[in-house]
């Protein structure tokens, strides 16, 4: 029988004043969150509250508390939509006034679908439909049963524009409804007061509907039928429980109350299957990681130039800080492997911040955070193996972009890259993205992002999702007034000033597109979470992957594709770059006589030289002056990351002479110093 060899990932972390620093940072960051989650949660506030209250019924959320098991937790999903937006008349309509969440009933995860009956009676506004239709893809993938709580009092009329029309209005709901009843997946429905016109279809199709004594369904309502037909009569009188239950039998059940509704609600969740993680969990139990998951919140950098440890957020994440990585020595800026959560089988495909070892060029490193060939192709095996074998895939997404320049179009990256966006845009398994912080450009598709259908995409406090950073797309869109080293190219103080204001615009404009509330407000994104949340939103969707047999495929860990892989792909060294060797042999045979001999950095990745951390910060080393390992003597930027070029030798060297020119491109393999090795004697004369 294969193996699975899972070993400790991660270890513990220093809480040093980095660690505090980045913590207090991320608290800022998860303190604006709150407000608007608060927000949300109230709905149009306490006035309605109240007077949903004296109507004898609960609030929506109240509702939700009621209906699931009670030592459970509640994800919600699509929170900020239309955050920040007024609509006619100046309301709002927090969380597009409907609530969707995943909810634990009778120990079965459930898709909950429920009006906010405190924001205009639970009517739909823009971007409503669109919500709801979300949710009842991640049932249909996920095979969930669905449960709507319905308070709808239909459109929000002066917006009905909006909502109204389009492939996406309010229309596809009921789609929707008919698609999950056609594959099986359980449908209940709660009516609780209002339901009117395309409030009233959304319940028919579900297997269960039951109505209280204030609920009605009607095609139009009472008001419009007296102006109609000069009737006097009411919405309850023509289409409620006495009338749906017991003559027309569009409802099955009637209850005397909302808190009966729930209960009957419940009683109907407990008949069906029970989930089947247990079964696939083969053998193993839920555990938590073997560090705290909170840590996350001081080891990520709120600066999305500087590094941290991806495996040690994967320790923070998985069962027992145990992780099986394949092809660690193929394309080290992506890290590969298996893991559980919730003691259920995942794979993982996570971006690597550091700089990593060069495939081609010994001696040699390059940048994390982007996709080069290697990683590309391991990405695509990888994925497919999980598809193959049943792993849902979750990627935590930190990407700069795919490798650019001469090399790289000659490597065929486009095509690599359409191999993998091929892999994904065709897998039947389960794949849930996290977007830690940057989210660039084809990157940000080819690890699975939204446009390539997720079950679930998640974006933290930190996330940036765009094309490119604001102050590159800048560079770009104004390129054309820019030189060789995108300085501005003018010497005319008028047009410098007009072109600085253009490019501060542009900047500001995409620094605020990459909100990640703002992604969210607009569907680009299902949900901001805290990085302390990550592990239980994902150990939901991971038992929601697994919750229905036979709905998959899902085989057993004997039988993996993943073991073929890792005889495969070994750990077959790097072939050498023997042009570049060339190159390099060439520089060193024109050095000035008195540089010959010298020891020397080299740069490890290509990019712009840094010798001293800003403008108005001394330089890192001077000439003369010793250096230790683990010194940092200048840094190297990419793409607009910072990485930190060390003396990472085993003794005390003294700087000679610069070997490159300051705040200008350099090219790997590069010398950055030049170093004196005389005995010890000299070094200390160094200091």
């Amino acid at each position: 029988m294969a193996k699975l060899k899972m070993k400790p990932i991660g270890g513990a972390i220093n809480h040093d004043d980095a660690f505090e620093s980045n913590k207090q940072g991320i608290h800022k960051l998860n303190n604006r969150i709150k407000g608007i989650r608060e927000r949300c949660y109230a709905g149009w506030g306490p006035k309605y509250q109240e007077r949903v209250h004296t109507k004898g019924k609960m609030t929506t959320w109240e509702r939700i508390e009621a209906l699931k098991d009670f030592d459970s937790t509640v994800y919600p999903v699509g929170t900020f939509v239309n955050e920040g937006l007024v609509f006619e008349g100046g309301k709002e309509s927090p969380s597009a006034g409907v609530i969707t969440a995943f909810v634990k009933v009778h120990d079965r995860w459930t898709v909950v679908i429920a009006n906010d009956n405190t924001v205009a009676s639970g009517s739909w506004w823009p971007m409503t439909p669109e919500k709801i239709q979300r949710a009842q893809e991640i049932a249909l993938r996920l095979k969930t049963p669905v449960i709507y709580l319905v308070d709808c009092s239909g459109l929000f009329l002066p917006e009905q524009g909006r909502s109204f029309p389009g492939k996406r209005g309010a229309g596809h709901i009921f789609k929707m409804n008919s698609l999950l009843s056609d594959a099986g997946v359980p449908q209940l429905s709660g009516v609780f007061g209002d339901c009117i016109a395309g409030g009233g279809y959304m319940p028919l199709i579900s297997d269960k509907v039951i109505m209280t004594e204030q609920a009605y369904m009607v095609i139009a309502g009472a008001a419009l039928i007296q102006g109609a037909k000069s009737q006097k009569i009411t919405s309850l009188s023509i289409g409620g429980p006495n009338v749906h239950v017991h003559l027309s039998h569009c409802a099955d059940d009637r209850a005397p109350n909302d808190e009966v509704c729930l209960s009957m609600l419940r009683a109907e969740v407990s008949l069906l299957s029970s989930s089947a993680a247990p079964y696939y969990r083969f053998g193993a139990e839920p555990s938590p990681p073997l560090f705290d998951t909170h840590e996350l919140e001081g080891l990520m950098p709120v600066s999305h130039g500087d590094r941290y440890s991806i495996q040690e957020v994967i320790a923070r994440l998985v069962d027992d800080s145990l992780f099986w990585e394949l092809g660690a020595e193929t394309g080290p800026e992506l890290v590969t492997g298996v893991a559980r959560i919730q003691g259920l089988y995942v794979g993982v495909i996570a971006n690597n911040q550091d700089l990593v070892k060069h495939p081609s060029i010994p001696g040699r490193k390059r940048p994390g955070g982007i996709l080069y060939k290697e990683s590309i192709a391991k990405a695509a095996s990888f994925s497919r193996a999980c598809n193959d074998d049943g792993l849902p895939i979750i990627w935590l997404q930190d990407i700069s972009g795919f490798d650019i320049g001469v090399e790289a179009e000659r490597q065929g990256l486009l095509g690599y890259g359409s191999s993998l966006i091929y892999s994904n845009s065709t897998h039947s398994t389960p794949m849930i993205t996290v977007l830690l912080r940057k989210a660039s450009g084809a990157g940000y598709y080819a690890m699975a992002g939204h446009p390539y259908d997720p079950v679930l995409q998640l974006s933290t406090p930190l996330t940036r999702q765009a094309v490119m950073e604001g102050k590159t797309l800048a560079i770009g869109a104004f390129n054309t007034k820019l030189d060789d080293q995108f300085r501005i190219a003018t010497d005319d103080p008028g047009e410098r000033a007009k072109i600085e204001a253009g490019m501060s615009a542009v900047e500001a404009k995409i620094e605020a597109d990459m909100d990640p509330v703002k992604a969210a407000s607009q569907m680009d994104t299902d949900e901001v979470v805290y990085l302390s949340e990550l592990r239980g939103y994902l150990g939901c969707v991971t038992e929601m992957c697994y919750q229905a047999s036979g709905a998959r495929r899902i085989k057993n860990p004997r039988i993996w594709s993943m073991h073929d892989l890792e005889v495969m792909w070994g750990s077959g060294p790097a072939a050498e770059n023997e042009v570049k060797q060339q190159e390099i042999a060439k520089e060193v045979a024109e050095l000035p006589p008195e540089l010959v001999g010298l020891a020397t950095l080299e740069a490890p990745i290509d990019g712009t030289l840094y010798y001293a951390p800003s403008p108005d910060d001394p330089p890192f080393v001077s000439e003369g002056k010793t250096v230790r390992p683990g010194d940092v003597v200048a840094l190297i930027e990419v793409m607009k990351f910072f990485y930190e070029i060390k003396h990472e030798g085993d003794r005390p060297l003294i700087a000679a002479q610069r070997g490159s020119a300051d705040n200008q491109p350099i090219e790997a393999g590069a010398v950055i110093w030049y170093w004196h090795t005389e005995n010890e004697s000299s070094v200390d004369a160094g200091e």
